[in-house]
Formats: C-alpha cells, structure tokens, sequence
C-alpha cells in the first residue's frame, strides 16, 4: 500500500489538528516552496487540517483496508494442529468457486468507496470552482502582505490605512488592538521604518471561499538608533475569506 498522508507528515492516524499542523510546519521549515516536497506536504495538510476532508480520507483508507483482506500476520497464526478443511466447491467447468466472505467483503468496500464519492460531488466544490478561487485568493494575499508588514514613524494614519482595506472586519480589531498597542507607542520615538517586500507564495489549503497561503518576506527595518538596514526573513500563513466579490486576510500566522 503506498503510503498515506499521516505517513508524509510522520503523524499517527488518531493525531490531532495541532499535531498535524506542527508536523507539518516542521517538514515545511527548510524547503524552497518550488520543492516538490513542499506541494506535498501542503496537500497533506490541506486534507488533515479538513474535518470533512479528512472524514472522507479515512473512510478511503479504511476501504483500501478491506480490499488488502486478512494480515499476514493472520495467516500465520495456526495452530499445530488443524482438521483437513474441505475443498472449495467447484463449478462444472472444474474452477474453484469465490470464497462467500470475499465477495461480501468487495461488495461492502466498493459501497463505501462509491458512497464517499458520492458525498464528495455533493459535499465539494468543482475543481475548476477551486482553482479560480484559489488563485484569485493567492494574488490577493501577495497584494496584502506589504502593506499589512509595512509602516513608517513618520506617517502611521497612512500605513494604517493602507493594511486595514485588506482585513475583514473582524481581523481589524485584532490588526488595530497590535498597532496602536505597539507599533504606534514605540515607533514615533524610534523613527522605525519597516518596508516588507515579497520573495514568493505558496497555497497551504484550497477552498471555495476560505483559503490559506503561505508567504516568504522580507522586511527591510531601519531606525535612529542604527542607520544601516537590517533585513528580517520572514514567513506568513494568511487565512483569505471571500467577503462579497473581494477576498480579504482574516487572520495571519508568523
């Protein structure tokens, strides 16, 4: 059996949604987001960090499961000494009839497999309907994540404004609590200037209207008290949620 998710990720099948995601940001910690690692384990997580995805996941390998029929382990398992067992029946062409419990046992996973395909077309959005909101929330992201890591001493109404286009209403009051709280208090004094500056994207987990992207950025600080930039490399997970026709950051992990 080729191996699952829960094997890339290195977590057990019972792991909970903060395991998961902890795997998931150790893996991802030191590839380039062109690896093709990264992909795959983004899609790992895409489909665990999902209750309905993941629901549906496991029933798929539970039916997997079924079809590989008793362990070998099973098998090996008999005792010294066993009554003769009978022959299969035959059919009059002289071949071996298909044991009972087999057929029952495929008729049972090819129910389950149909029946989670079945919850998928009803449950899920189209591919295409997927991909479009996907890349639409990407380009989105890439548009936010400067203005929202930027600000300058000398102008922060400007820098506020600029970020808050970009939230939703509740992620506002989260961004306006941090930057009066903080970035306000602290800058004026420091003359802080912080210019963030994209490096590239990638997608973490699709959806139709919610999706999260990871970001690599740079942020070029400067203040009084050191006339030479200091760079930061930085990483960012964005939540994206479609608001009307525009999608908007509605949380951010650093």
């Amino acid at each position: 059996m080729s191996p699952s998710w829960y094997d890339l990720l290195g977590v057990a099948p019972d792991a909970s949604a903060e395991e998961v995601r902890g795997a998931w940001r150790t893996a991802i910690a030191d590839l380039d987001p062109t690896d093709r690692r990264f992909a795959a384990l983004n899609q790992a997580a895409q489909v665990l960090l999902d209750p309905q995805r993941r629901a549906a996941y496991d029933a798929e390998l539970a039916a997997a499961a079924a079809l590989a029929g008793p362990t070998a382990e099973a098998d090996l398992a008999e005792p010294d000494h066993v009554a003769a067992t009978p022959e299969p029946e035959t059919d009059r062409a002289g071949r071996r009839g298909v044991p009972a419990w087999l057929l029952v046992g495929l008729a049972v996973a090819v129910l389950v497999v149909a029946g989670v395909g079945a919850w998928l077309d009803v449950t899920t959005p189209s591919d295409r309907s997927v991909e479009d909101a996907t890349s639409a929330a990407q380009s989105a992201a890439e548009r936010a994540v400067v203005p929202i890591l930027s600000y300058d001493a000398t102008s922060l109404d400007q820098s506020k404004a600029a970020a808050e286009q970009y939230l939703t209403g509740d992620y506002r009051s989260e961004y306006d609590k941090l930057f009066e709280g903080v970035i306000r208090q602290n800058a004026p004094s420091t003359k802080t200037v912080v210019t963030a500056q994209l490096v590239r994207s990638g997608i973490v987990r699709s959806g139709d209207d919610r999706v999260q992207v990871f970001l690599l950025v740079n942020q070029t600080r400067t203040n009084a008290a050191d006339d030479q930039p200091t760079i930061y490399k930085n990483w960012v997970t964005m939540t994206m949620e479609k608001v009307g026709d525009d999608w908007l950051v509605a949380g951010m992990d650093t």
